[in-house]
């Protein structure tokens, strides 16, 4: 499963960022709009191992078989939101409408200078979160990611604006959880996305949507470790202009008496699966995240 999604799904991504770039660099975002209608139905039928997760997921999520506009509709608003990171990496806020949902939390949380581990998932756009500043406050956040990772978002990046300086703590060197505590330690956010296990890493099976997948366990234990709060974060594409920003508090590892890592885990879980029921179209794992293909297909359920 790590393999599948590590080869095909960052390839494809930044593929389709690369012609959509091109595309919002040269026409706008009105006509690049329009051009993504043609863009979306290529990879819907160019790409068919991400058209099979994609019905997977959409007929867990929907409760019913998926169709091909149910697939277009999941597609689209992928590259509706890459699309959008174009404008919101270079700073054009005034693109879009931004409704904040939390924004207290956040707050209460900053205000205590103990900095927030900030976990979100491949759920809408986690740009997004840079449109939010007016509502939020200057918030300076550091992405924690593997270092074959760290490699493709400074690619994406420098696709998008060459003047970008992102902070990017990648995993897997001496320092890196030095650096993770010292983010912390100035106030900052450090975010991770925590929906995706990579090799052999540590996961933990909870049930999503009506059947179990890995989940990491090591951004929740760190956060415990470093005995921090820790805030989900996702950015939900709502069509047209419009994204709902949420923060919600998880757990807060610096106070006693508060939920274990594993429960922790399990309320993220159960949260990401709300917001999937609340927006299905945002939810980006295009690989086998349920490890079933090749299997039967006695999980599936039956149409209503």
């Amino acid at each position: 499963m790590a393999t599948d999604w590590t080869q095909q799904t960052e390839r494809s991504n930044l593929l389709a960022l690369r012609i959509i770039t091109w595309v919002a660099q040269r026409l706008g975002r009105r006509v690049a709009r329009w051009l993504l209608y043609p863009i979306t139905w290529y990879f819907v039928l160019a790409v068919p191992k991400a058209r099979r997760a994609s019905v997977a997921y959409l007929r867990r999520v929907l409760g019913r078989e998926p169709g091909w506009l149910d697939g277009f509709r999941h597609v689209f608003c992928f590259a509706s939101t890459i699309l959008d990171r174009f404008y919101l990496l270079n700073g054009r806020f005034d693109l879009f409408e931004t409704r904040v949902v939390g924004q207290e939390a956040v707050h209460q949380a900053m205000a205590e200078g103990r900095g927030v581990v900030m976990v979100g998932a491949h759920l809408g756009s986690f740009e997004a979160v840079r449109a939010t500043g007016h509502d939020v406050g200057d918030l300076t956040v550091s992405m924690v990611m593997y270092e074959d990772n760290a490699v493709k978002l400074n690619q994406i990046l420098l696709a998008i604006n060459p003047a970008l300086q992102p902070n990017i703590i990648a995993l897997g060197h001496v320092d890196s959880m030095l650096r993770v505590k010292h983010s912390l330690d100035r106030g900052e956010l450090v975010g991770m996305l925590c929906d995706r296990t990579i090799g052999d890493e540590s996961g933990r099976r909870v049930e999503m949507l009506g059947s179990p997948a890995s989940f990491p366990i090591g951004p929740f234990r760190l956060a415990a470790m470093l005995k921090r709060p820790v805030m989900l974060i996702v950015g939900l594409y709502l069509g047209d202009k419009r994204y709902e920003i949420h923060f919600e508090q998880l757990a807060d590892f610096s106070k006693p008496g508060g939920p274990s890592v594993e429960q922790t885990i399990d309320l993220y879980v159960s949260r990401l699966e709300y917001f999937c029921k609340r927006a299905p179209y945002n939810w980006f794992n295009f690989y086998d995240f349920w490890e079933e293909f090749g299997q039967h297909d006695a999980k599936r359920p039956s149409n209503p």
